[in-house]
């Protein structure tokens, strides 16, 4: 299959030189229309590369998101910015292993793609046991938050968001399960989360179509259910809030 890089980007003279460039390295330029496509095509192993344009909404989290992911999803990660604060801070801070500015520069724009992806690579081979890991989009009240899965059981999930989530209860979320094309949406508790983003959500109504891929998913995959209640414990050094215990957390089925 030909290489391909994820491009958000809407500056037609740097997307000219991203294209030029890429034609030589034979890889496929996809233009995404939001992060969060950005973001799903890395996910999915379509892109290994990710390049991200920091005047775009949504550019820094595109990046801090892809830069958690496990070395064998990570991307190459390539930030196209301005010479001017705040977007090269922003750049700097985001976990971009490369800042490109503008106007860009075709050899300087190839350097960074090769020295990318051989960086990438490299990680795969170091690490070939990592978990392949999934998006998981929570629905606030003021929009949709992004997290990456940590770990998934029958009841419930772990997750790493780019911002602390909220302790909540029947707040809406999706995901795709790993490895497969199944989106798994329901309503979840937040019944733990820390100042850094993690949090553990319980699934407080999931449809019994959802719950069965979910099962069948698990059971491929060698999972037992005393094991998914022990990964939704938040780490033992993590400075965290949990949802006041009224009841016992009971899934809804429908």
């Amino acid at each position: 299959m030909r290489k391909a890089a994820a491009i958000l980007c809407q500056d037609k003279r740097s997307l000219q030189t991203l294209q030029s460039t890429l034609d030589q390295l034979d890889t496929e330029l996809i233009q995404c229309r939001s992060h969060q496509e950005a973001l799903e095509l890395v996910m999915s192993g379509r892109c290994a590369t990710m390049i991200v344009d920091f005047d775009l909404p949504g550019a820094e989290e595109a990046i801090r998101m892809a830069s958690l992911l496990p070395p064998t999803q990570k991307p190459a990660l390539l930030a196209v910015a301005s010479r001017a604060w705040p977007g090269t801070g922003q750049a700097f801070q985001s976990g971009a292993s490369r800042i490109l500015y503008r106007p860009l520069e075709g050899e300087l724009v190839r350097e960074a793609l090769k020295t990318g992806r051989k960086s990438a690579k490299s990680n795969r081979r170091q690490h070939p046991r990592y978990e392949v890991k999934t998006l998981v989009y929570l629905e606030l009240e003021h929009g949709t938050l992004a997290g990456i899965s940590i770990d998934i059981g029958e009841h419930g999930l772990a997750l790493q968001a780019g911002e602390p989530v909220p302790i909540s209860s029947n707040m809406p979320f999706r995901c795709v399960l790993p490895g497969t094309s199944i989106t798994i949406q329901g309503e979840a508790d937040v019944i733990w989360a820390s100042d850094q983003g993690r949090a553990g959500l319980f699934f407080s109504k999931l449809a019994p179509a959802a719950r069965k891929h979910l099962k069948q998913w698990l059971a491929k995959r060698g999972h037992q259910s005393k094991h998914a209640v022990r990964d939704l414990l938040p780490p033992a050094d993590a400075h965290v809030s949990f949802a006041a215990a009224e009841e016992e957390l009971q899934p809804e089925i429908g």
